[in-house]
């Protein structure tokens, strides 16, 4: 435990502590609801739906577009934690704007929302592939990257606490309303994004490659190493198995998360209910990535991941049936206990398979994979629910974890002997 608190390992968590707060506040908690009932008002329930989970769907195709692109001009010019930086900045500017757009224009809030999420999407790719320069040691990456989850889940629900707090008492803030203080949390968030990514900024040291190359050298190199690596995880046959599964089980994930606040207010849950769930989903996901880490080390990562789609498997089925707010809460703490650790399991697991001094590019492609992930779920539940209600649409993201569970166990890990 005492070397996760090292000076470049808690730098580099720490920027999942600073975005961490978008994820909650904006793309989990406020936007969802404050779309909903101020940017997209008087519109029908189910088309809300759809253009929420439109909006995320496109900004998903964009980085499947860009990721592994990026990734692999990152990894020839040496240039991961300038990229990070650059799409930190957009997502942050981006975030920062919506406390400007005025009540009725969902149009605008859907651009700001789709930007702001390719920045935040685009600079995890350059956040995960300096796991392994902080990590290079596969006996820590486990530990280190269930701790990077557990720091955003820590950060995202202090400021998340906070934000809640200003919209249930705005008086207090000297708010006129609610809808002021949710407009004032998007504010928040930005600034606290663009302060705790700092630390990463200043004390973790990017390996450069052994011939950095220009901006146009990298993109042409970059380019053609991207058709090379292409190839070559195609011809891993343990890699492109364990891509495949994680694009079916991630979309379960991303799916849940992006879409859980809009389908309790689909089926009549109370918005605060909701928004303290979301809250309590936070704090019990921070020490849950960290058991979940070392859990990783003792079981092996794929027996974790398996644990997580089970959970996520049972919570979704109740979800179906839910009918009040004590029922979400629970439903929540499930996640909460497995959400972090099974990404932050699938980062580690992948990061072990892949060529030394290739991270960049084969992250590319992960954050590709992903995200892509992303482009299916929150499209496939918003027309589901459009066509045959919202309790029907949750059942759809059952088949996602069915898919990937059965893939993953034709995956070769190391620890494949023990589970």
């Amino acid at each position: 435990m005492k070397d996760l608190f090292e000076k470049k390992t808690l730098s580099w968590a720490m920027y999942d502590w600073a975005n961490s707060a978008f994820a909650t506040t904006v793309i989990a908690g406020f936007f969802p609801i404050f779309f909903r009932e101020y940017w997209s008002v008087d519109v029908a329930s189910v088309e809300t739906t759809f253009r929420l989970g439109a909006a995320s769907s496109i900004s998903s195709l964009i980085i499947v577009i860009l990721a592994p692109i990026l990734g692999a001009i990152a990894d020839r010019a040496g240039v991961k934690k300038k990229l990070l930086m650059v799409f930190a900045f957009v997502g942050v500017l981006s975030t920062f704007s919506l406390f400007l757009v005025s009540y009725g224009y969902w149009q605008a809030a859907i651009v700001l929302f789709v930007v702001g999420s390719l920045g935040f999407s685009g600079a995890n790719v350059f956040y995960d592939a300096l796991l392994l320069e902080v990590a290079p040691d596969s006996d820590r990456i486990h530990a280190v990257s269930g701790f990077g989850y557990a720091l955003g889940y820590l950060g995202g629900g202090v400021l998340f606490a906070v934000n809640v707090f200003m919209v249930l008492k705005p008086e207090i803030f000297g708010f006129a309303d609610s809808g002021e203080a949710v407009r004032y949390s998007f504010v928040s968030v930005a600034i606290w994004w663009a302060v705790f990514s700092i630390p990463i900024i200043l004390f973790v040291k990017e390996t450069p490659p052994a011939r950095p190359q220009s901006a146009v050298e990298s993109v042409v190199a970059g380019l053609r190493q991207l058709r090379d690596t292409f190839r070559d995880i195609q011809a891993k046959r343990t890699i492109l198995i364990f891509l495949f599964a994680y694009w079916f089980y991630i979309d379960g994930v991303h799916t849940v998360f992006r879409m859980s606040v809009d389908y309790g207010l689909s089926i009549g849950l109370n918005a605060n209910d909701l928004i303290s769930a979301l809250l309590m989903v936070q704090f019990v996901g921070f020490p849950a990535a960290i058991i979940f880490g070392k859990l990783g080390q003792k079981i092996g990562p794929r027996t974790g991941i398996y644990i997580g789609i089970l959970v996520y498997v049972v919570a979704t089925i109740w979800a179906y049936f839910i009918q009040s707010g004590v029922e979400f809460f629970i439903l929540a703490a499930m996640i909460g206990l497995v959400q972090g650790g099974i990404q932050a399991l699938s980062r580690s697991l992948y990061g072990q398979m892949i060529p030394v001094g290739e991270a960049g590019e084969y992250f590319g492609f992960f954050s590709m994979v992903s995200k892509s992930a992303a482009v299916i779920g929150p499209f496939l539940v918003g027309w589901t629910a459009a066509m045959f209600g919202p309790r029907n649409s949750i059942l759809s993201v059952i088949v996602l974890f069915a898919v990937g569970a059965m893939l993953l166990y034709f995956v070769r890990t190391p620890d494949r002997a023990s589970g």
